[in-house]
């Protein structure tokens, strides 16, 4: 006996167990995980793009908005893939229809003037 096998017990080996398939327990904590993660996750983030999409859709001419980069103002005219915003009396810029963050209630802008 040595002193070292005071301190640290000696491992022994053990017979090796039959190999056998991996089980259903073995698979369902990585199924579990993806279930989560994508009803955390994924699920969510369609949902706000789908919402994000139709609004683009209902966009019209006269509508209040709010760029995604905080500027907001009137729309004047809707393209394809554009949109020109007044910012201010005949200050007009275009952005990307997909930059548009948000529609504003009607009346709100000049209620803040």
């Amino acid at each position: 006996m040595n002193l070292l096998d005071l301190l640290i017990s000696p491992a022994h080996a053990q017979a090796a167990g039959a190999a056998g398939a991996p089980g259903l327990s073995s698979l369902l904590l990585p199924v579990a995980l993806l279930a989560v993660m994508y009803f955390i996750m994924v699920r969510p983030q369609m949902k706000r793009a789908k919402e994000h999409r139709a609004m683009l859709e209902k966009l019209a001419k006269g509508d209040e908005v709010i760029t995604s980069g905080g500027i907001a103002g009137v729309i004047r005219d809707i393209g394809d893939s554009f949109i020109s915003v007044e910012v201010a009396d005949g200050v007009t810029i275009r952005v990307q229809k997909g930059a548009i963050g948000h529609v504003l209630p009607k009346g709100t802008l000049k209620s803040s003037q």
